[in-house]
């Protein structure tokens, strides 16, 4: 199964939340581009609105008026469990035993399979493929007996894997970061009102002021008494194991993700490769848009002169997260249009920012040689990826990465390419302030959270509470 990413927004009382939301799912459409909906609280209950599409093709000005309230829950959607359908778009809303329950979540459990079956053994009774649908099982149980951060503690301590929630109970809302802080949450406020994205850059559209991260393992809950914090383990976890793929390929450049401002961490990605392998070339260029970052770098660091001889069409969705390998070939095609000019006798450098399956890269490679390039070599930004990722990024299985089928020369022949480097898991790990706090499962195959799928295998013996 191909897995992806969501994003996910949430604002306590203000006016316009329902507004807000849009926005700010809107800036985050690079997210998820399968659905998008939001969920508002005001005194008459909740409200949604949700369905299948980009965000401006979800929401008209009658549905953002119709979601009165000065709570919002918003969520855009790729598909991490759950088949690409409009059952699966969230946030999730259910009414039990007189609470409003509304969640949105970003990541994938690695244990929903075993907690489905175990709930569904009880009686519970599901309609998503979902695992967020799990999680709201485990949580609305936990309000029979518990305040709402009591309920999202002993739900939380039944899943393993990566977790980003929004919770809405009954006009309160809390935001969860699993305890090794997998993927990113940002807090910030907007004219006194709280507010939490998966990437800043929705504050930035907003004219919010980010204030921070939400920590790993920590509950924000915002409610009428203001803003107040608490730890799903009581303490603060030991270990952190962020997800450096947001930082190599996912976030937008703008955004401040793990407190790293994702552009320059690119761009030293892209010096460090430089300083590992400059080729000898007429010039270094980037294909469009994740390969920009990283090729600023590598061309300042190497001396080498840097073009754009490939122009990206917006319009077109991302190859790396389309759902079928026909619409991914399809992409490649129309995303990206030479320069003619730049590229016949030439000696081209090409910086991307991954090799993942290689669908994308032998297309492109192909396509220079067709053009009359004299010679191609690709530097990437990180090192192979050579193992699936169980905590919400696209690639799932190892037959799919080409990188763990095949030799170093064997990809270089495939791609058709001159010469081949990826960027060392040491140079990579340098382009980041903390290196010791990131998950490089994808790369290594040590994974923080063990589960069947990766053999129990993970690198420390400290108590996250997801095992």
């Amino acid at each position: 199964m191909i897995k992806h990413e969501c994003g996910v927004f949430g604002i306590y009382d203000h006016e316009d939340a329902a507004r807000l939301a849009y926005f700010a799912l809107y800036a985050q459409q690079h997210r998820g581009q399968e659905s998008a909906g939001i969920v508002t609280c005001d005194a008459a209950g909740v409200h949604e609105h949700k369905g299948m599409g980009l965000v401006p093709d979800v929401f008209a000005e009658a549905d953002l008026q119709a979601l009165t309230g000065r709570i919002a829950v918003g969520h855009v959607r790729y598909s991490t469990t759950g088949r690409s359908v409009s059952a699966n778009a969230q946030p999730f809303l259910v009414r039990y035993k007189g609470h409003d329950v509304a969640l949105a979540h970003n990541g994938n459990l690695v244990n929903a399979g075993e907690l489905r079956e175990d709930l569904e053994n009880e009686g519970a009774i599901f309609s998503t493929g979902n695992d967020t649908e799990v999680f709201m099982h485990l949580l609305v149980r936990a309000l029979r007996h518990n305040d709402m951060p009591g309920a999202i503690k002993e739900a939380c301590a039944r899943v393993r894997g990566a977790y980003c929630l929004l919770v809405m109970v009954d006009g309160v809302l809390a935001a969860v970061r699993d305890p090794l802080g997998f993927h990113p949450l940002a807090m910030g406020r907007k004219n006194g009102s709280v507010v939490f994205a998966s990437e800043t850059c929705a504050f930035d559209l907003l004219e919010a002021e980010y204030e921070r991260s939400v920590e790993p393992g920590e509950i924000v809950i915002a409610d009428k008494t203001g803003v107040r914090s608490e730890w799903l383990l009581g303490q603060r976890p030991a270990h952190k194991r962020q997800c450096i793929f947001e930082l190599v390929y996912f976030a937008r450049p703008d955004s401040y993700v793990f407190d790293e401002q994702v552009y320059l961490c690119r761009k030293k990605m892209g010096w460090n490769l430089a300083e590992e392998s400059a080729p000898d070339v007429d010039y270094v260029m980037p294909f469009p848009d994740s390969g920009v970052y990283p090729a600023l770098g590598f061309a300042q660091r190497s001396g080498l002169p840097y073009e754009h001889a490939m122009i990206r069409n917006h319009y077109v969705g991302r190859t790396f997260i389309q759902p079928s390998q026909s619409m991914r070939s399809f992409g490649v095609r129309v995303k990206i249009n030479p320069v003619r000019a730049m590229i016949e006798g030439k000696r081209l450098c090409i910086i991307d920012d991954s090799i993942v399956r290689g669908t994308t890269m032998t297309t492109r490679v192909k396509k220079l040689r067709e053009l009359g390039a004299k010679e191609v070599h690709i530097r990437i930004s990180c090192p192979p990826v050579k193992f699936p990722c169980h905590y919400g990024i696209d690639f799932s299985s190892r037959g799919e990465l080409i990188a763990a089928q095949h030799s170093l020369p064997e990809i270089t022949r495939r791609l058709g390419a001159d010469s081949l480097h990826y960027l060392s898991v040491e140079g990579l790990l340098g382009s980041v302030s903390h290196p010791e706090d990131y998950c490089l499962a994808c790369f290594t195959g040590d994974y923080p959270v063990p589960c069947e799928e990766c053999g129990g295998k993970f690198r420390f013996d400290a108590p996250c509470g997801q095992r």
